[in-house]
């Protein structure tokens, strides 16, 4: 009998390339043994409800777009409490959390992989009553993903996040927080903070740090205190593109959880998606909460070799 596959796909990411290999896709999967049932999703969070409705219908639910469609299914999996393993093959514009576990960007070599790959265990992240793949943002360019013009992305890629960023260097606003961890707590200033669980962070690598696992139980947080003047703008901008921790501007540290309290409202971004206005946040870490088909032990080796 055959496995029953749930297939998402969202048709607008990135340069809707997905129209022109969905049936080589679905050929792959059905010849891996899979009776695919296809859902090309209606709109905002619509993975999310069909996920979260139907995941337990099927021995895997696999899913096609950007980090945001990623993020709407694995929150549908977590808040249908189910265990369905899952997959992906990337279509954004950025793909972070995919290139961060060499999940291929050709289609149908990711489609491939569903069927003959193997499961990793990875972590996921809790916010308050949400949940988040890879990253939860607030501050400086944060809110680039989601007010960048789809078309734009389509088009232009890594360079319409830089062209949105560039308007807003005018005038760089802070927050007064309060931060507690298992690392400790501290207070100050900040432009930007960061909670990740990914090698790559809007398509650079290493902006979250070193030895970053992601199975361990453990994000990486980062948080940038306000520079008083050039000079310490510059010593921050050098600490990130060393990827070196070596000034007290920036807070770095990996942690299983945060209690993050604000005197005014801060906007958070989740998966590059509006997360809310929160003075508030608690975020954990749900160590192996899903898995997801990655490249076999052998083809992983290749891509090193």
């Amino acid at each position: 009998m055959a496995k029953k596959m749930l297939f998402i796909y969202n048709p607008r990411s990135g340069k809707a390339t997905i129209k022109t290999k969905l049936m080589d896709i679905i050929d792959i999967f059905i010849k891996g043994g899979f009776q695919v049932e296809v859902h090309p999703t209606q709109g905002y969070l619509d993975a999310m409800k069909v996920t979260r409705e139907r995941a337990g219908e099927f021995h895997m639910v696999a899913c096609s777009g950007g980090d945001g469609t990623l993020d709407e299914v694995v929150t549908g999996l977590i808040k249908g409490h189910h265990t369905t393993p899952l997959g992906y093959i990337p279509a954004g514009s950025t793909n972070d959390f995919a290139s961060s576990l060499h999940i291929s960007k050709n289609m149908l070599k990711a489609a491939d992989d569903i069927v003959h790959g193997e499961m990793f265990a990875f972590d996921v992240g809790k916010f308050n009553h949400d949940v988040f793949v890879y990253i939860a943002a607030f501050g400086l360019f944060t809110d680039v993903a989601y007010e960048t013009n789809q078309d734009l992305k389509n088009i232009f890629g890594h360079v319409a996040y830089l062209l949105e960023g560039m308007k807003r260097l005018y005038g760089i606003r802070s927050y007064q927080m309060r931060v507690e961890s298992s690392e400790g707590t501290f207070e100050g200033d900040f432009i930007f903070g960061m909670v990740t669980n990914s090698v790559s962070v809007g398509g650079f690598k290493k902006l979250s740090g070193k030895n970053v696992e992601l199975d361990d139980g453990l994000f990486e947080a980062t948080f940038i205190r306000k520079p008083k003047n050039p000079l310490e703008l510059q010593e921050i901008i050098s600490s990130l593109l060393m990827a070196e921790d070596n000034t007290e501007l920036i807070e770095s540290f990996k942690t299983d959880h945060l209690i993050i309290e604000t005197e005014e409202e801060v906007a958070w971004t989740l998966d590059g998606e509006y997360g809310g206005d929160h003075m508030n946040v608690e975020i954990r870490n749900r160590k192996q909460a899903a898995s997801i088909a990655i490249s076999s032990k052998e083809d992983m080796q290749l891509l090193e070799d």
